[in-house]
């Protein structure tokens, strides 16, 4: 069957899970790509037919070497092209030859440079795979990740699969997300690095993972986009189904500059991306941080549909600058109810008339009751909708006293989470220690007992400020799709 017929959307399963993949331009030169490349189809464990495309090889990375796609036995249907620009078009006409469904072109230094000459050369390489019935990932991007099929565009992804797909016209920014959002336990389904889109874009990659069933949450990164209406409406699709939280880039003068050289996308004026992206119900973030912190929430946290926040843990300045930082990330920080106050006494609590929402770890006078049976009492309370609790990592005693409450603080909690009443996130900072540092015993167990928490499920962060950002952001979407 033609390419051309089977939807753009469908086709893209030929480069998540081929049956053979060919990589022209593999070398043995770890300066090279098409080294990488071919690396990487060894590293994550591939399981179908590789074929390494050298003329001047006959083995490479301990594969056969052919010098051309046309030597390959049969036919090939996915192509990862590492070659130069001028290369391009012979290569289309080998792919052709071997009934090639799909290629990835890794390949630069054409439109995204301006340069008359490049851009009439991606015109020609666009008409010619069209004529063949070729679908095209890029020019000018990274291509596929797919853990479940063994192919990567990087080092250091996770091998296990997850539920969040990846939209992203930058390869570099996937790259970092995924690699960052890895030491937080997050897993992907799939990702796609587009980079400047002749063939497949961001609305055929979109229309992928709305009916991907490995796909639970979206994640993307744009910097233009092709055809707007269908932009709109494939967004509006798509956040109808799943979650979709997305970085804008290019959005100032400078960065509107970037995105034309990076990947020769027109930027569009950024209030007109804010205004598509409030429409449509995608939450906008600013930052991979941002990306990261909210993908936590929706891997880990049922939906949450009111924002009364209970938050616990530290002393009295650091409560005093959660409840402020809470409320202007649009949060609320109820105050205790008389029955709980009530409560409190009759549990014989000498603070009862004077203990706070936050909460003020630092009492020590009742420190078991506040780590044993409030937050009980904040799990039964309807007027709390989940409850954050920092780890007393502050805390002014020596090492074993310091580690005993940090580990104290962890544990309740991971109780509070996996009881599962009320949705529950940790912050523990894991500080920023040099080298010199990362022995000394409190980064240490900071270290491990955030390990704990992100093994657990856990989502967790290490400022106040990031927690109750995301914790704002997660409840206003959800508001949204309730609306």
């Amino acid at each position: 069957m033609d390419s051309l017929i089977i939807p753009k959307s469908q086709i893209l399963d030929s480069a998540f899970f081929p049956e053979s993949v060919a990589v022209a331009g593999a070398s043995d030169q770890p300066i090279s790509f098409g080294y990488h490349f071919l690396k990487h189809l060894l590293d994550y464990k591939y399981a179908g037919k590789i074929y390494p495309i050298n003329p001047k090889k006959e083995s490479l990375l301990g594969l056969k070497c052919y010098h051309s796609l046309t030597a390959v036995p049969g036919d090939i249907e996915f192509v990862i092209c590492c070659l130069p620009s001028a290369k391009v078009l012979p290569m289309l006409d080998e792919c052709a030859a071997k009934n090639v469904k799909i290629v990835h072109l890794l390949t630069a230094r054409l439109g995204e440079t301006g340069r008359p000459a490049a851009v009439e050369l991606e015109k020609q390489i666009m008409l010619r795979a069209r004529q063949y019935g070729i679908r095209l990932i890029g020019p000018n991007c990274m291509g596929i990740y797919c853990p479940a099929s063994g192919i990567s565009f990087a080092y250091n992804l996770p091998l296990e699969t997850g539920k969040i797909g990846v939209v992203s016209q930058s390869g570099g920014a996937s790259t970092l997300l995924m690699q960052q959002a890895s030491l937080q336990g997050l897993r992907f389904s799939k990702a796609v690095s587009f980079g400047n889109a002749l063939g497949l874009d961001e609305c055929d990659i979109l229309e992928y993972f709305i009916d991907d069933d490995e796909t639970d949450i979206i994640a993307a990164y744009f910097e233009g986009v092709h055809n707007g209406e269908r932009f709109l409406n494939t967004l509006k699709r798509a956040t109808a189904k799943k979650p979709v939280v997305a970085i804008k880039g290019g959005k100032g003068r400078s960065g509107a500059r970037a995105t034309a050289s990076h990947t020769a996308a027109i930027a569009g004026a950024h209030n007109i991306w804010q205004t598509v992206f409030r429409q449509t119900g995608v939450v906008e973030v600013t930052n991979l941080e941002e990306i990261i912190n909210l993908l936590q929430l929706f891997c880990s946290l049922p939906p949450i549909y009111s924002n009364k926040a209970a938050i616990m843990g530290g002393g009295g300045g650091k409560a005093v600058i959660a409840a402020d930082l809470a409320e202007a990330a649009g949060l609320e920080v109820p105050p205790l109810t008389d029955a709980i106050r009530a409560k409190l006494k009759e549990m014989g609590s000498d603070l009862w008339d004077w203990m706070g929402n936050p909460v003020d770890t630092s009492i020590f006078s009742d420190f078991g009751l506040i780590f044993t049976e409030l937050p009980k009492i904040f799990e039964e309370s309807p007027g709390y909708d989940f409850i954050i609790i920092q780890s007393s990592e502050d805390n002014p005693m020596d090492d074993d006293l310091w580690i005993y409450l940090v580990k104290g603080g962890v544990d309740l909690t991971i109780d509070v989470f996996k009881r599962g009443k009320k949705p529950v996130i940790g912050v523990l900072s894991g500080g920023k220690p040099g080298s010199d540092g990362m022995q000394n015993i409190r980064w240490k167990t900071l270290a491990e007992q955030r390990s704990r928490m992100i093994k657990e499920g856990v989502p967790v962060f290490d400022t106040i400020i990031e927690a109750v950002t995301a914790m704002g952001q997660y409840v206003r979407y959800w508001q949204h799709r309730m609306r």
